[in-house]
């Protein structure tokens, strides 16, 4: 989820004036483009944005990566065109790969090149120069603009928007900060006000199943005015995968259950929403770990080296902490939670406007449909 640092909400008040100016900005911007589509390139086949609103962990890399395995399955050659946060190519566009340094391709592209090896990512902060790369050389079946919603100048078919429960909770559950809901940079976490919310075509939310029937009512309230299909997702932990250096074996890359961690061990994470990745640690483990190491998010693990290797405990990271740990050589066991997006839930744009028996089609279904329409 987005975390607000504590003086934004202590200042709130004193920000919300440059809130306003921030938000002015953003709607303009958009609008403008909204109204030069002529001024954006666009991709030769079918353009997919997976997006957010707001900064913070809201599971693009997850929905992303289960795209990449539905495109897969179908024999479907994908492309994934990323800024790549925090990485240093040597030359653009750069094809992330086994083989490239995290440091020069990022650690998320790296991941899912290691996990998509027939999908191409490439990196680059101008996608559309990526895209027209990937025109000349070898054009997919489809593309995936990650971290899209915002990233105007290039031409989409779908926008993917993706919330969190703390974006559009009506009252904060125990524990947790009020809602993020329209709070703009700088006093909050959202890059725009509500109103971009009209250029969604469907939004993803990350939530938990039990939280599920109260988040219903709030999404009710909350996208009233912008009725889209809403599809809830959890991060389903399916199994630990040892770190290692270098290719890797099939016998390396068989994922491994609880009991391969045997009594205490320390969880290390650089992403954006580590109580949400040491939560589905802590279930699939069965308990909580001796030490936790929270970094910030893309953090480079290079400085934590002799840190870390001194530690005495068995190592569990997250999917894209594993490509820049592998790299340590530790003289730890170390392992990778490994998660995917499990959709479990949906609402049609119907019940978002009062009719309570339109319940929505899963996401799968919505997506095959989708995909049916759109690929020729």
């Amino acid at each position: 989820m987005a975390k607000r640092h504590p003086l934004q909400n202590a200042l709130a008040p004193l920000l919300l004036p440059l809130s306003l100016l921030y938000g002015l900005g953003g709607h303009i911007r958009r609008s403008l483009c909204r109204d030069r589509h002529s001024g954006q390139w666009r991709p030769s086949r079918p353009c997919i944005s997976v997006g957010n609103i707001s900064w913070g962990g809201t599971g693009k890399t997850p929905v992303t990566d289960w795209l990449l395995d539905n495109a897969s399955r179908k024999g479907l050659h994908a492309a994934v065109l990323t800024r790549g946060y925090g990485a240093h190519p040597s030359r653009l566009p750069l094809k992330a790969a086994a083989g490239v340094p995290a440091s020069e391709c990022g650690d998320e592209p790296l991941m899912l090149a290691l996990r998509h090896p027939d999908a191409a990512i490439i990196v680059d902060p101008d996608r559309n120069r990526a895209g027209r790369f990937l025109e000349n050389t070898s054009p997919p079946d489809l593309y995936l603009l990650d971290d899209g919603f915002q990233h105007l100048s290039t031409g989409r078919d779908l926008d993917l928007v993706l919330l969190d429960q703390d974006d559009v909770r009506l009252h904060p559950a125990p524990g947790h900060q009020p809602s993020n809901w329209n709070r703009i940079i700088p006093a909050g976490s959202w890059r725009e006000p509500v109103s971009a919310l009209q250029d969604a075509d469907a939004y993803l939310l990350k939530a938990e199943p039990e939280d599920w029937p109260e988040l219903v009512h709030a999404l009710k309230t909350r996208l009233k005015p912008w009725p889209r299909p809403v599809f809830a997702f959890q991060m389903a932990p399916v199994g630990l995968l040892p770190v290692h250096a270098g290719p890797q074996t099939e016998t390396q890359n068989t994922l491994l259950d609880a009991s391969a961690v045997q009594g205490p061990y320390a969880f290390l994470c650089g992403i954006g929403d580590p109580a949400q990745a040491l939560h589905t640690v802590t279930g699939f483990l069965g308990c909580e770990p001796e030490q936790i190491l929270a970094f910030p998010d893309h953090h480079d693990f290079s400085r934590e080296q002799s840190r870390l290797a001194k530690i005495g405990l068995p190592l569990i990271c997250t999917g894209k902490d594993s490509v820049k740990l592998a790299a340590l050589h530790l003289p730890v066991p170390c392992f990778s939670l490994e998660v995917s997006a499990h959709f479990f839930a949906s609402l049609s744009p119907e019940a978002l406007t009062g009719n309570e028996q339109e319940t929505g089609v899963p996401f799968e279904l919505w997506w095959e449909n989708w995909l049916r329409n759109h690929l020729h």
